[in-house]
């Protein structure tokens, strides 16, 4: 997805810092021992779960900027949601299925917020039209 007004700026490099984020989350919660991250795991979530409503709160939402983000989001999460039971169970011979899940799940922490922000700013704005 290409954001390229500059008053979106400040949402597209939130965006691109987010979902970095969120994979390096997802893979450091399956790499690092979990008795040592035991402790973090919840605060990891929530931080993305914040950084989605960032992201959400500050991407434009006129014209096909909001229109792309919501199919595509949805497209995110939907694919996340459904490869964390699908894929996970196929991956899981080779040992990468917990990866996969903590990486999805990830991902979802920080897409929901951000998709349904995006989704009610999008409504408002239509509403007033």
């Amino acid at each position: 997805m290409m954001m390229k007004a500059k008053e979106n700026s400040i949402g597209a490099w939130a965006f691109l810092i987010a979902v970095v984020l969120a994979v390096i989350a997802g893979l450091l919660t399956t790499l690092i021992p979990l008795s040592k991250l035991t402790g973090y795991s919840s605060f990891i979530y929530f931080i993305l779960v914040i950084l989605g409503i960032v992201v959400g709160a500050s991407i434009n939402t006129t014209g096909r900027d909001s229109q792309t983000f919501l199919i595509t989001g949805a497209i995110i999460v939907i694919v996340s949601r459904f490869g964390m039971e699908s894929v996970i169970s196929s991956l899981i011979g080779i040992g990468a299925g917990d990866t996969a899940s903590s990486i999805f799940a990830a991902l979802l922490a920080l897409f929901v917020p951000a998709t349904i922000i995006v989704a009610i700013k999008t409504v408002f704005g239509m509403a007033r039209v």
